[in-house]
């Protein structure tokens, strides 16, 4: 690892021009600068990549443009604005904050670095993030992109990854500027997604070419082993009851992928829901990819005459098959329904 301490104002200084001049400025949430803003993009750019998450940003800012109007939104509300993001902790922890922002901070939005890495899901990089970008207060972060850039930059190569952190929380402090915190904050973002990239990094357009340890040497990552790529697979059965204009949808509160949406019914003989009174019925088998699990569904789609009751201490609804954008369901199960 090299010593960057000569050439800590050259890095901010060189982000920042560059910035300035290559940035990516157009990004909807560099419109309208306001906390809450600031805070609903860097939950969404938690492990999702900017083009994903710019349709998602804009349809969540035009159903509530402002804090104040996103203070009484539902839980169900946020997740069905979140529906096909995917990480779904994400979004009920913007709930829990926002709860928290409403009741014990009066409906404010914190100022505070210490307070808004006490929010859910909110950790010191996203708080010093919120605190750069938002009130332009110089504070470091250390994304997956500024790691890249800061690691390289400095030629860190320590295996550990707490140490590894560790060296890069430090170098990151160290070059954050005390001025201009904005245009650093979101160059280097930048300049790690788009020029210091994982694979192939284009160290000729890069502005830390002269001072980085490791321009123009970057070494590729090495290969893993397919084998060591295989995702678990878990098969789910679903059934999908439904009339000519609602479904049949539990809310599933498990601790596990899709916590918090609604899906068809996992356990239609407990609650009753009888294949032998619907009028017709099919059955279909979607794939679909999570992070780190495949899914083989085999879903049940059973029609009736009219709804039923339902035998179950679970929460369900009939959905009128108009207001399914109302609520939070996944991708596949969406899709199937919009076809009913």
């Amino acid at each position: 690892m090299i010593n960057t301490q000569k050439n800590n104002i050259g890095i901010s200084n060189s982000i920042i021009s560059w910035y300035l001049d290559n940035g990516r400025q157009d990004l909807p949430w560099r419109q309208n600068i306001s906390p809450y803003r600031i805070w609903i993009s860097e939950i969404m750019l938690q492990q999702t990549q900017v083009k994903t998450v710019i349709p998602y940003f804009e349809r969540f800012m035009d159903a509530f443009p402002s804090l104040e109007d996103f203070l009484d939104a539902s839980e169900d509300e946020i997740i069905a604005l979140w529906s096909g993001l995917g990480f779904y902790r994400r979004a009920k922890n913007i709930f829990k904050a926002k709860e928290i922002i409403k009741i014990e901070l009066n409906g404010k939005f914190p100022k505070e670095f210490e307070i808004l890495k006490t929010l859910p899901g909110i950790g010191e990089s996203t708080a010093g993030a919120i605190m750069s970008l938002a009130f332009n207060k110089s504070y470091p972060i250390l994304d997956a992109n500024v790691k890249r850039v800061l690691s390289r930059y400095a030629k860190v190569d320590e295996s550990s990854a707490s140490k590894r952190n560790k060296q890069l929380w430090g170098i990151s402090k160290r070059v954050t500027p005390p001025s201009n915190i904005f245009e650093y904050t979101q160059g280097i973002m930048d300049l790690g997604a788009t020029i210091c990239t994982s694979r192939n990094p284009s160290c000729g357009q890069c502005p830390l070419n002269k001072i980085c340890a490791s321009a123009y040497s970057v070494k590729e990552p090495l290969k893993v082993s397919k084998i060591l790529k295989i995702k678990p697979v878990q098969n789910i059965d679903f059934t999908l009851a439904h009339t000519d204009d609602h479904i049949l949808l539990f809310k599933r509160n498990l601790e596990t992928f899709w916590e918090g949406l609604w899906l068809p019914s996992e356990d239609p003989k407990n609650q009753k829901i009888y294949k032998s009174e619907s009028i017709n019925n099919e059955n279909i088998k979607v794939k679909h990819k999570l992070t780190h699990l495949d899914l083989n569904l085999s879903i049940d789609l059973l029609r009736y005459n009219n709804i039923f009751e339902v035998v179950t201490n679970a929460e369900y609804c009939w959905i009128d098959k108009s207001q399914i954008d109302s609520y939070g369901m996944p991708a596949p199960i969406k899709k199937i329904i919009s076809t009913l």
